[in-house]
């Protein structure tokens, strides 16, 4: 434990939880602070889904008391879980007072196996806000109290899991989207009063004298140019819930938010540039870091999609094209430009660019209906007019804190110095050739033509999410800079039978995701990760599946069933591996089995080939006869 500008934290020592025969449950928990200074909380409840974790979060509380004694009073309010992709965040709702009206504050943990444990985590979360407001209120000091780090086992001192520093990872992005967008309480109170969102980090600075104090929102030194804007931010920058967002970017979501702000710089001279060209506000550019930070790969739960995240019937509206094989609200190029004529045409119909925000994130008609409740001249609206109908509650919950993190966001991203991102791991700009390919082909075998990944491709080119380009169609590709004749060339080169690796399946009554795999050679695994990570228990009859396959599988696409294997080839020991080529292609060629090939080499029958590889195709001679 460490004083004077250190930081103090509690271990989550122990958790221990029972479910009694009785058909109640049982949960303890046990902090310690000190060796030998430890605090224990317990508590029963109902043995149902949210009797369970109402429990443990209850033991949590009752130990976390404990460690604060009399200086903080909590009271627990609710706890549910919310499903995201293949996570589960856990979210709690406590009421802390400390001789101040309550504040409600709520926490949250990510769970991926024991979501008791997460409920007894994301109680401690709870507790760094806490201490921040009780500070902040200059009413009171918590002398000498940690902030509670958790811990993922017994002894070990952990913070709550924040999202890894990954450029590109959908499913963090999708929690702390969720976080910023969604996770509230309905329960809680109908005041401004109350604190807001999901606090992703539980310690805090100490002062010399031991007391908490509540960070500053201001990072760093100012840059040495104030920054300016082509949106109202300055007027509005002092406003209640954009302090509050501000703050949130700052602290709970800072490691995330410096992810998406380093995303930015390879998206936003493209994004100022169209959005110039349309005549709209370039400072817009910041919406997509609130919508999705800058990631061409998020998915809402509504099913919008992607860095302007369109749902389907709008994204059509704007022209892109979403079908089978193509999604361009991926695309970061097309779906701006889409973005910025769907804001112009809400910018005409509204004649403020925060109403427009507004509009772009609830709907046309909810705002339109706003204002109508709101003044009996619908025509006297201005950038103030969003935060009058807010005040009203005129607009959906989400909308009315859309605008507030525009601002917010606007303010950090362009001038990140100040608030303290001073060394943001940033992505590149995208650079690129563009090739006309007249048919379908795997963006794999575009990669092997221009001697790069096909992760490469994909993100130059994330609107054919399938990893190919749809058949008997004209399709432009990116490729790196530099390699486009080269490419160009190869492709043109290319037998057609050569340019995709994949087939494409109907599914047919009865047919299961391993009898389909098993027809064509692949793994369930792989068809899966082929078609959006398609449910095996929710195959529609009539469906489309992608099947990555070899060339020399295709045929079976066309006939139904297994081509005949081809006769040994009478004396061949060995076979270099050709593009595309599989285990099981190989055997059908010298008529040996897979189990062989996978003998004789060493190799698991999943394995990738290697083009060049050489492999024995017959079993190793005898040593001595």
């Amino acid at each position: 434990m460490s004083r004077g500008g250190g930081r103090e934290r509690l271990k989550f020592l122990e958790f221990d939880f029972q479910r009694l025969p009785d058909g109640q449950c049982r949960a303890r928990v046990m902090l310690e602070r000190h060796p030998g200074d430890r605090f224990v909380g317990e508590a029963t409840g109902l043995g149902s889904p949210t009797g369970e974790l109402r429990c443990a979060a209850q033991a949590s509380t009752n130990a976390l008391q404990q460690a604060v004694e009399d200086q903080l009073q909590f009271e627990l309010l609710g706890v549910k879980a919310v499903r995201a992709f293949d996570a589960t965040v856990v979210i709690v709702s406590l009421s802390c007072h400390n001789g101040v009206p309550a504040t409600r504050l709520v926490g949250s943990c990510l769970s991926e196996q024991q979501l008791e444990r997460g409920a007894a985590l994301a109680v401690l979360v709870v507790l760094s806000a806490a201490l921040s407001a009780a500070c902040s209120s200059g009413t009171t000091q918590v002398a000498s109290r940690p902030a509670p780090t958790p811990a993922s086992g017994p002894n070990e001192l952990i913070t709550v899991p924040a999202p890894p520093p990954t450029p590109e990872d959908s499913v963090a992005d999708l929690l702390a989207l969720e976080a910023l967008h969604e996770l509230e309480f309905q329960s809680l109170g109908k005041g401004g009063g109350h604190v807001r969102g999901v606090v992703g980090s539980i310690s805090l600075p100490v002062t010399a004298n031991g007391a908490y104090e509540s960070p500053s929102p201001r990072g760093g030194p100012a840059s040495a140019d104030a920054p300016t804007y082509d949106i109202d931010v300055v007027s509005f920058a002092d406003r209640e819930r954009v302090r509050y967002y501000e703050g949130y970017f700052l602290g709970q979501a800072r490691e995330r938010f410096a992810i998406w702000l380093g995303r930015l710089p390879r998206y936003e001279g493209m994004v100022r540039e169209r959005f110039r060209t349309l005549g709209i506000p370039q400072d817009l550019v910041y919406l997509a870091l609130i919508e999705s930070g800058y990631s061409n790969t998020a998915v809402s739960r509504a099913n919008a999609v992607g860095m302007w995240q369109f749902i389907a019937s709008t994204g059509r509206l704007y022209g892109l094209t979403i079908d089978t094989w193509v999604d361009e609200r991926r695309d970061p190029f097309k779906a701006t430009d889409a973005a910025g004529r769907h804001l112009s045409d809400l910018y005409e119909m509204f004649g403020s660019w925060y109403l427009a925000a507004a509009a772009y994130n609830g709907g046309a008609g909810r705002v339109t209906r706003g204002i109508r409740r709101l003044r009996s001249n619908p025509d006297s609206v201005s950038d103030e007019t969003f935060f009058d109908l807010s005040a009203r509650r005129y607009l959906r919950r989400e909308t009315r804190d859309y605008v507030p993190k525009l601002i917010a966001a606007a303010l950090i991203a362009k001038d990140p110095l100040r608030f303290g991102f001073d060394s943001i791991p940033a992505l590149g700009r995208l650079t690129f050739d563009e090739v006309t390919v007249t048919d379908q082909t795997g963006l794999d075998v575009l990669a092997a033509l221009a001697d790069t990944t096909p992760r490469a491709l994909m993100d130059l080119n994330p609107h054919y999410y399938r990893g190919v380009t749809p058949p008997e169609r004209v399709s432009i590709v990116r490729v790196p800079r530099g390699t486009g004749g080269k490419v160009a060339r190869g492709w043109a080169d290319l037998p057609a039978n050569e340019r995709v690796n994949f087939v494409e399946h109907v599914v047919r009554s009865g047919e299961t995701l391993s009898e389909i795999g098993q027809r064509y050679g692949v793994s369930v695994s792989l068809l899966r990760a082929s078609n959006g990570n398609v449910q095996p228990t929710r195959l529609r009859v009539g469906s489309r599946l992608v099947i990555p396959v070899s060339p020399a599988a295709r045929s079976r696409a066309a006939t139904g069933r297994a081509p005949r294997p081809s006769p040994p080839i009478p004396g061949a020991r060995y076979h270099t591996v050709r593009r595309g080529e599989s285990l099981w292609s190989i055997g059908q060629r010298y008529g040996v089995t897979i189990s062989d090939l996978s003998r004789w080499n060493d190799v698991d029958r999943n394995d990738v080939l290697r083009v060049g590889a050489r492999i024995a195709v017959a079993p190793p001679p005898r040593i001595g006869g």
